[in-house]
C-alpha cells in the first residue's frame, strides 16, 4: 500500500492542522535521519509517559495517585475502545490489583490505555530500528514544541484536562502528518515503517479530539482555534534546534 491510499485519512489531519510543514524542515529531516529517529523514539516514550500522567491524575482517586505503577502496568491490561472500557490485568501483583480495581471506568480510562500500549509499541519499533542501523540512544535537550503548547493550558478544572487533551490532538496531528512528508523522501524500509504509522497517529488524534469536547461542558472550537494559532506558529517560525516537532531550521 502507498501513501495515495491514505488521502481520505490525512485530509482532516490537513484541514485541523493550521499550516503544513515547511519543505526546508523535511529536507532537514531527511539529511540527519539518525537524530530524528532518536527524537522519535523520545516521542513516543514521553507520549506514554503524558498518557500515564493523566490516568494518575484523572482516573485515581487524589489519594492513590502515587501508587499507579511504572509503564510496565499496562502490558497486560485489556483496553475495548467501542466500549470504553479496561477489562482486566493478566498476571498482576496483588498490590497492582488493587489499584487497578480503583481506576475509574469510562472513556478516558479506555482511550489513554490503548494509547499508551500503542506508543510502547511504537517505541520498541524505533529501538530496533536504531539498533538494526548501529544508532545509539542519547540524551537529547527537549525541543521548544511541548512546551510552548502547554505554556497556554489553563490551570483550573475541567478546562485544564480539556486545554491538554486538544494539545495531545494536534501533538498527533503533527506527528502523523509529519510522517506523511517522509514516506516518499526516506529509505524504503523507514518508509514502510512511517506510513504503518499513520492510522494509529490520526486516530490517537481524534480520539484526543472527541475526548476533549464530551469532557468540556462548552464548545472547545475557541480553544481549538487558539491552541492551532499557536501550534502554526511553532512550526513556521525558525528553530534553533531540529526535532521530530521543531519548527524552521535556522540555516534555511
Amino acid at each position: 500500500m502507498t501513501l495515495d491510499h491514505y488521502t481520505e485519512l490525512l485530509s482532516p489531519i490537513h484541514a485541523f492542522l493550521h499550516c503544513p510543514t515547511p519543505d526546508a524542515w523535511v529536507a532537514a529531516a531527511v539529511q540527519h535521519t539518525p537524530l530524528l529517529l532518536q527524537d522519535h523514539a523520545h516521542c513516543e516514550l514521553k507520549a506514554a509517559l503524558t498518557a500515564h500522567s493523566l490516568i494518575r491524575r484523572y482516573c485515581l482517586p487524589r489519594e492513590q495517585r502515587q501508587r499507579l505503577p511504572a509503564l510496565s502496568f499496562y502490558d497486560g491490561l485489556e483496553a475495548v475502545p467501542d466500549k470504553d472500557e479496561v477489562l482486566g490485568r493478566k498476571l498482576t501483583t496483588d498490590d497492582e490489583r488493587r489499584v487497578f480495581d480503583l481506576l475509574t471506568p469510562g472513556p478516558l480510562l479506555g482511550k489513554l490505555v490503548r494509547l499508551i500500549q500503542e506508543e510502547l509499541h511504537h517505541y520498541a519499533q524505533v529501538r530496533e530500528i536504531m539498533a538494526a542501523r548501529g544508532i545509539g540512544e542519547q540524551p537529547l535537550s527537549a525541543g521548544r514544541y511541548a512546551k510552548g503548547l502547554l505554556a497556554a493550558v489553563r490551570t483550573h478544572e475541567p478546562a485544564c484536562l480539556v486545554d491538554r487533551l486538544i494539545v495531545g490532538a494536534y501533538i498527533e496531528a503533527r506527528s502523523c502528518e509529519r510522517f506523511a512528508c517522509l514516506v516518499p523522501l526516506v529509505d524504503e524500509e523507514l518508509g514502510r515503517f512511517y506510513l504503518s504509522l499513520l492510522r494509529s497517529e490520526a486516530r490517537h488524534y481524534q480520539d484526543y479530539l472527541s475526548l476533549a469536547q464530551s469532557l468540556s461542558p462548552t464548545s472547545i472550537g475557541s480553544r481549538v482555534a487558539l491552541f492551532g494559532a499557536l501550534e502554526a506558529e511553532l512550526i513556521s517560525t525558525p528553530d534553533l534546534q531540529l526535532r521530530f516537532h521543531s519548527g524552521l531550521p535556522v540555516a534555511a
